[in-house]
Parts: structure tokens; C-alpha cells; sequence
């Protein structure tokens, strides 16, 4: 298929690589085109605008980092190039009906992501979301998890680029948030998780042992994770190449607070309070750019 992303930070990519890998023919875009530039050399079409980028394309998929990001390249690709002629804001990706269809896939939280639907609803653009549950490696290999959500004809539209992105995809529902809601809730344990393997390993430091007999310890039971062990050896050797940058996924703790606080259902947000200030105070130490095993530098530096 034709495909269009929107996004080419790390993991926008690796979108990227896959897709052509997988016999797309791919157009890339980012604000600021030197990070799309290396693609053209693995056969991407790298240009200028959201609006190049998008025209021709069967599928948009935008990787951005938050959601204005998403609004604005929203309103750009679909803007009317002459503002003063007739108010056909779908100029750039045609009608719902033969226009290409929009995957966000941008971690954008319940607020935004409602906000991108009515934005969608009102230029006429047909709209599905596709999270991307994973890291680098996994979207450089097609190994992602996609958290999908929208109408069912919409979604079978889209599959294809789908199933070359991720090993599988998880229907939420048919309503576009709904993936979103699903995504809040797979990071919350991403972060719990990742934050708990820093306590342990610090807390065994701290104790006087060798961090990796923690490791040894839960290797093979019941409370074992791989996880915990890919994130473990980065801390212990205090290095953190970034596979899922540590201010994107604070950036998404802060989502779920607003999201759970919104549904007023009486969750008590303790726990991702206390994830936010360890995020923060990693961030804070100089280690927002680097990988989520940073939270490791909120115990020990």
C-alpha cells in the first residue's frame, strides 16, 4: 500500500523501516526534515510537508509525540490550499470515500484523542487509531503490539500496514479512544514495572550486594519478567540508549492521571502519582532523553 508517516522520531523510524521492508511504498515526514532525511537512503520518499506527504497515500499514520502535534498536522494536511476558495478542508486527502485513512497512532491521552476525532469528523477524514505497544527494536522489526479501535470497515482498510507493524493487533472497540484507554493502561504497567526493577536493583546496591543477584533471584519463577532483566543489565552498567525515551513515557503518566481523574470513578491515582515524581526526578537529573531504565538514576544519583 501506499502509506504516509507522519513522525520520524525513534519510533516513527522504525515505522518506517518495517513498512518498506514489508513491500510499502512509503513517504515520510517530520517537522524537521533532517531526522526523515537518512530513510531516503533505505527507499522512503522523504519531503517537505504533511501535505506532500499524505497526497496519494491509502493510509496516514501519524507517530508525533503529543496532541497538539497531532492537531496541528491534522489541520495542515487537510487544510485547502487556497484559504479564500470553497471551504473543501478534505482538499489534500479527498473524501472519506476515497480518501486514504488516518491511523493515530500518536500516545496523545482521552482529552486530545477526543479532540483529534472531532477535528477528523469535521474535514471529513476517516479515522481509526492503531497504538503501538513496544520499543525501538520491536517497531524496527515488526514485532509491535497494535492496540486498534474504530468502525470495522475502517480497520479491515488499514490491516495490511497493521499487520506489517506489529506481531498481532488487539481490537479494543469500535470507537476511536478506546485504543487509546487500552495503551494508558499497558504503559501504567511499562512504568510500575520498569520502576520497580530500579527500586530492587538499587535496594540490593544500597544493601551492600552485587545488583545482579536480584536478577539471579527471580530468574525462572513465578515473579520473573524478561523485562526486568533487558532493563536490568542498562541500569546495572548505568547506560540507557534510548528505546523508549524516559520524558515520552513521564509525558504518559501524566495522560493517565488526567484520564483517570476525567472518568471520576473513584480510582486512587497514588501509585501513578508516585511514578510521576520518580519520572520527574529522573528527568529532572539529566535523563529525559535517554531510555525509561533511567528511572533507576531517581534511587542513586
Amino acid at each position: 500500500m501506499k502509506v504516509a508517516v507522519l513522525g520520524t522520531g525513534i519510533m516513527g523510524q522504525g515505522v518506517v523501516r518495517t513498512l518498506l521492508h514489508e513491500g510499502h511504498d512509503v513517504t515520510a515526514w517530520n517537522r524537521t526534515r533532517d531526522k526523515a532525511e537518512p530513510l531516503g537512503g533505505v527507499g522512503a520518499t522523504v519531503v517537505d510537508t504533511a501535505r506532500e506527504a499524505v497526497d496519494g497515500a491509502e493510509v496516514v499514520v501519524t507517530v508525533l509525540f503529543d496532541g497538539e502535534a497531532v492537531l496541528g498536522v491534522l489541520r495542515e494536511a487537510t487544510s485547502p490550499v487556497d484559504p479564500t476558495a470553497a471551504s473543501d478542508a478534505t482538499a489534500a486527502l479527498g473524501t472519506s470515500a476515497d480518501g486514504p485513512v488516518w491511523v493515530q497512532a500518536s500516545t496523545i491521552g482521552a482529552a486530545d484523542t477526543a479532540r483529534v476525532v472531532d477535528l477528523a469528523a469535521e474535514r471529513g477524514v476517516p479515522l481509526v487509531e492503531a497504538m503501538m505497544l513496544g520499543t525501538k527494536k520491536p517497531a524496527e522489526t515488526g514485532k509491535l503490539v497494535m492496540l486498534a479501535a474504530g468502525a470495522p470497515d475502517l480497520l479491515a482498510r488499514v490491516q495490511p500496514v497493521l499487520d506489517a507493524m506489529g506481531a498481532k493487533t488487539i481490537t479494543a472497540g469500535d470507537s476511536v479512544g478506546q485504543g487509546t484507554a487500552l495503551k494508558l493502561a499497558a504503559n501504567a504497567w511499562i512504568a510500575s514495572v520498569t520502576a520497580a526493577a530500579a527500586q530492587s536493583l538499587a535496594l540490593t546496591r544500597t544493601l551492600g550486594l552485587d545488583p545482579q543477584l536480584f536478577l539471579d533471584a527471580i530468574e525462572g519463577g513465578q515473579a520473573d519478567t524478561p523485562y526486568a532483566h533487558i532493563k536490568g543489565a542498562s541500569m546495572i552498567a548505568g547506560e540507557y540508549p534510548a528505546q523508549f525515551a524516559l520524558d515520552g513515557l513521564r509525558k504518559d503518566v501524566s495522560l493517565m492521571r488526567e484520564a483517570a481523574t476525567a472518568a471520576d470513578a473513584g480510582f486512587d491515582t497514588s501509585l501513578l502519582v508516585a511514578l510521576a515524581g520518580l519520572y520527574g526526578t529522573a528527568s529532572d537529573r539529566g535523563h529525559g532523553g535517554d531510555d525509561i531504565a533511567a528511572v533507576h538514576a531517581a534511587f542513586t544519583d
